[in-house]
Formats: C-alpha cells, sequence, structure tokens
C-alpha cells in the first residue's frame, strides 16, 4: 500500500467514524456572546467562527460578524459520544497592516455546554480589546 492510499484511506475512516459518532451520541448545545474592542473603539463586522475542536478535523458550528457595537453571538449544536469540546476563532485586523487576518482563539470551557438541543446555555467571553497581545495568537490566510 502506498503512502497516498494509506492517508485516504485514514481519512476516508477517520470521516466515517465520525459520521457514526455523530448518530450515535447525544446532542449538545452552546452559544457563546461577547464584545471586541480596538483600541477602546468597537471593532465592526470582524469574523467570529465557533467550531467542534476535532481530533483531525474541526467542525463549523456557526460564524457570524460583529454588529456595530462591537457586540456578537453565536451558536450551534453538535451531536458526541462525549463532551463538546467548542471554540471561538476571531479573525481581525487591529493594529495589524499584514495581508492576511490575525486569528485568536478561544477555548470554550466543558460547563458552558448544554445537553440537548432545545436547551442553551450562554457563555460570555466578556470584552475584549483586540489591540492586546495574546498568546497563541497567529495569521490566518484561509478562513
Amino acid at each position: 500500500m502506498t503512502s497516498t492510499t494509506l492517508i485516504i484511506s485514514l481519512l476516508l475512516l477517520s470521516q466515517f467514524a465520525d459520521a457514526v459518532l455523530n448518530v450515535v451520541g447525544s446532542t449538545q448545545t452552546i452559544s457563546v456572546t461577547g464584545r471586541l474592542v480596538c483600541q477602546g473603539q468597537p471593532a465592526r463586522n470582524v469574523l467570529v467562527k465557533m467550531y467542534e475542536d476535532g481530533t483531525i478535523w474541526d467542525s463549523k458550528l456557526d460564524s457570524t460578524k460583529t454588529s456595530n457595537d462591537g457586540t456578537f453571538r453565536v451558536s450551534g449544536s453538535y451531536t458526541k459520544i462525549f463532551t463538546l469540546d467548542p471554540k471561538v476563532n476571531i479573525y481581525h485586523k487591529c493594529n495589524y497592516n499584514g495581508l492576511c487576518s490575525k486569528k485568536l482563539t478561544i477555548n470554550i470551557p466543558d460547563y458552558a455546554v448544554a445537553s440537548g438541543s432545545g436547551s442553551s446555555t450562554n457563555y460570555d467571553i466578556g470584552t475584549l480589546n483586540l489591540a492586546n497581545q495574546f498568546s497563541g495568537e497567529t495569521t490566518d490566510c484561509i478562513h
């Protein structure tokens, strides 16, 4: 078996396993809100995406852009055997003139995840000043 065939086989197997687990598991729901500012001014039109942090690939749950006052809300549901592992990615250009956007990832704690599709808890990340330096912040051209 060639390395290309092995890689393709593993990808297909992981997709099949994820599909099966998404049918067998329980539905979990998450909602995240917050406000983004850049040097004290509302960070308007900033892209915010929420993902289920997968072992091999991430599954997008929701995406939005911040409103005129810098606020956002993303929410989503996912069926999984184990506890949902949500994260929020924020793509911005606050104090940054590079070709790509800066990417800030916020991992959402397990206690913010609700069981079932009808109920949802809200996790508020508060107000973030995107002009600050954040640990783990990277750049991202494809989002």
